[in-house]
């Protein structure tokens, strides 16, 4: 069963949450009208420890049975910590990551651990991907962890193609399971206008595939198309999706994105929904038009209007994951969203359907406290882990409700 989906005439819609952009501009474009940030609540008490230090822009985090967590850092490196709490020992672990191509925003990024590791001991990553110093695409590679924990080695390649700037501008490539255990992957647009518009691409959108194969899958909104990118899209029209997060208990599933130079947006993701992100203006635009609307209504009007913004700056939003169990009190349930601009954590309390964002606070505690904030995981300890990402001995912090 689907989780959080809906269907949108004439396409499928899939219930997840993603973040599009909407771009206030004097082009002659109808910007969507989203519904304004309710008022930030008061800062709510939280208990920020750090875990370990010393990493390099640390892109994801991963929790091992054993306690361990995996960390994929963008310059091509994976870090093994021992544990969760304070003082966790590092260990880089040996593979062969030379294929990765690390420039800008491009390199090692998203990372999923596989439900069954103690019988598999596999986990997937996202990566840029260099041939002979070349950049090639971004592709979604499954890895397996050595029983030490002391190295991995590569099982297989599940999707390739997916579009590589050369100046690695728009890598996004978030990933999360679904609610039925497919595998979630939010890209981005590489920073070309017609890439989030072609079904026939793989940027700019939020891929559905089994995570086994990297196939799409047959219940998706395209199934019945000939061409197997198309086959594996799940929401087309995105920008650059950082974060993408499933409710838990639910079949919602919501992703945050960045904007141009204003509204960064978390939305409701509907399978099959167009989230009217198009620089190309319908092709006709050589260059990367950011001054487009980001939900661009006037060409697309059933465009998915996003369900919250950041209003007329950015925030640079990024990871995204839901506080769950009791251990959280008054904040279970709320959909934390890291920023890397704006240096904070945002905390969106949703009404129970996910169609509307009730309230929003700024823990002080991550308020400009820690530099930019990147991953946001939920570990098996009910804590919320959380990577710094300033480039220079950046962060693993553990946030509980203080």
């Amino acid at each position: 069963m689907m989780v959080g989906m809906t269907r949108i005439v004439p396409a499928l819609v899939f219930s997840a949450l993603a973040v599009l952009p909407a771009a206030c501009t004097g082009a002659p474009v109808q910007q969507a009208q989203s519904p304004p940030p309710p008022e930030d609540a008061q800062p709510v008490g939280l208990r920020v420890q750090r875990v370990a230090a010393g990493f390099e822009h640390p892109w994801d985090i991963g929790f091992l049975p054993g306690g361990e967590l995996l960390v994929t850092e963008r310059p091509g490196r994976l870090t093994l910590l021992s544990g969760g709490k304070p003082g966790a020992q590092r260990t880089q672990v040996e593979a062969d990551l030379s294929d990765v191509y690390a420039v800008g925003e491009g390199g090692l990024m998203g990372l999923v651990v596989d439900p069954e590791f103690e019988k598999t001991r596999e986990f997937t990553v996202c990566h840029a991907y260099q041939e002979g110093g070349e950049p090639v695409d971004v592709r979604v590679v499954t890895w397996k962890l050595a029983e030490d924990g002391r190295s991995a080695s590569k099982a297989r390649t599940l999707v390739t193609g997916i579009p590589l700037n050369d100046s690695g501008r728009h890598s996004g490539c978030r990933l999360e399971y679904g609610p039925d255990g497919e595998l979630l992957i939010g890209t981005g647009d590489a920073a070309v206008g017609t890439n989030p518009q072609d079904k026939k691409g793989l940027g700019g959108k939020v891929l559905r595939v089994d995570a086994k194969t990297g196939e799409g899958l047959k219940d998706n909104p395209f199934a019945d198309s000939s061409d197997p990118n198309t086959r594996r899209i799940a929401t087309y029209g995105h920008r650059n999706v950082q974060g993408v997060a499933l409710r838990p208990g639910t079949d919602q599933v919501f992703t945050a994105e960045h904007g141009p130079d204003v509204d960064d947006e978390v939305n409701r993701m509907k399978l099959g929904g167009n989230y009217g992100w198009d620089p190309s203006q319908g092709g006709t635009v050589d260059s990367y038009d950011e001054s487009v609307s980001m939900t661009d209504t006037e060409r697309f009007p059933d465009a998915v209007r996003p369900l919250w913004t950041t209003g007329d700056h950015t925030e640079a939003l990024c990871g995204a994951e839901f506080l769950d169990g009791e251990q959280w009190g008054e904040l279970e349930g709320l959909l934390a969203v890291t920023a890397l601009k704006a240096q904070k954590m945002f905390l969106l309390r949703l009404d129970d359907a996910g169609e509307k964002v009730e309230s929003v606070s700024v823990p002080e505690e991550l308020d400009g406290t820690h530099g930019r904030l990147r991953a946001a995981r939920l570990g098996p300890d009910g804590a919320l882990y959380v990577s710094t990402d300033d480039g220079e001995d950046d962060e693993i912090l553990r946030v509980t409700a203080g």
